[in-house]
């Protein structure tokens, strides 16, 4: 269940993914399977090969993209998550989501 995101920050997400950027969307997010995370971004690019190049650097494995016809993309959470959106320079939704480590503030 996603939740703590609007249909404005939806959209825009879906239409960075379309034009073939690598877009970050996060948002709340409880799955029984992951108990110990609150949260989960979506790392998204409708060019696939972009994509996979992308996750090379954050050693992301292709067959770990959530393969949806117009909105391929990574599931991050966890210390993936932390990372790759700190290296992203997304401190704001390090902040926005309570994921920032106090010696990052």
């Amino acid at each position: 269940m996603a939740f703590g995101i609007d249909r404005t920050e939806l959209r825009a997400w879906q239409k960075a993914v379309r034009s073939g950027e690598v877009a970050f969307l996060t948002h709340y997010w409880l799955d029984e399977r992951f108990p110990e995370c609150r949260t989960v971004t979506k790392a998204g690019c409708a060019d696939l090969a972009k994509l996979v190049e992308w996750g090379k650097q954050y050693g992301l494995k292709p067959e770990w993209i959530d393969m949806r016809p117009d909105y391929p993309h990574f599931d991050l959470f966890g210390k993936y998550e932390h990372d790759i959106l700190f290296n992203e320079g997304l401190i704001d939704q390090l902040k926005r989501f309570n994921l920032i480590q106090k010696h990052e503030a």
